[in-house]
């Protein structure tokens, strides 16, 4: 993984809108999930582990996309061909997704990077950051439906430094409930009336 920020990374844009989900709401959605101070301790742990793996990670998620063609179709143009220049630019913000989530607080800011990926799946913003003509959205059930290949497919790294069995556990169980959070607050544009 490359140190410079990818294209389309707006994390600390002084532009970023802020997030329509208040703290409060934050607080009681991490208290849905059963995120506690002990699971962002694990998480931080978890940056480390990560942090010379995440290329590793990433061409294990993207082979795992790339062998399902209904996946695909989410980063191809309208003839079905997928768009090289997209794929590699979302691989680099994924990059920096899998570092966020282990090091950044989840306050004010984190909210607000939730709420522009979360428009970035959306036919408010999909392609746009890219400047890409793909499908206009990925339906809701793919983001959930991802939560499970983005945790168990995390657990063999972050086992790869030589920790012990009860903090691997750790950080693996703190990676899944901090996906499930931010899985909750990206379904908001879906749903918004009922969110």
């Amino acid at each position: 993984m490359t140190t410079s920020l990818p294209a389309g990374y707006t994390y600390d844009a002084p532009t970023l809108p802020a997030s329509p989900v208040s703290a409060a709401e934050l607080a009681q959605l991490k208290a849905s999930v059963l995120f506690t101070d002990d699971d962002a301790a694990a998480l931080a742990m978890a940056g480390d582990v990560l942090e010379d793996q995440v290329t590793d990670v990433l061409d294990t998620w993207y082979g795992f996309v790339g062998s399902h063609p209904h996946l695909v179709a989410y980063f191809a143009d309208r003839d079905g061909e997928p768009i090289k220049s997209y794929l590699d630019a979302v691989y680099h913000r994924f990059g920096r997704w899998i570092l966020d989530t282990c090091r950044r607080p989840y306050d004010e800011r984190w909210l607000a990077y939730q709420q522009e990926i979360a428009l970035r799946h959306t036919p408010a913003k999909k392609n746009r950051t890219d400047g890409v003509d793909s499908a206009p959205t990925v339906p809701l059930r793919y983001l959930i439906a991802f939560v499970y290949p983005i945790t168990a497919t995390m657990r063999p790294f972050l086992a790869k430094k030589g920790h012990s069995e009860a903090d691997v556990e750790r950080m693996h169980s703190a990676w899944f409930k901090s996906v499930t959070l931010q899985v909750a607050l990206w379904s908001r544009p879906y749903a918004e009336r009922d969110w």
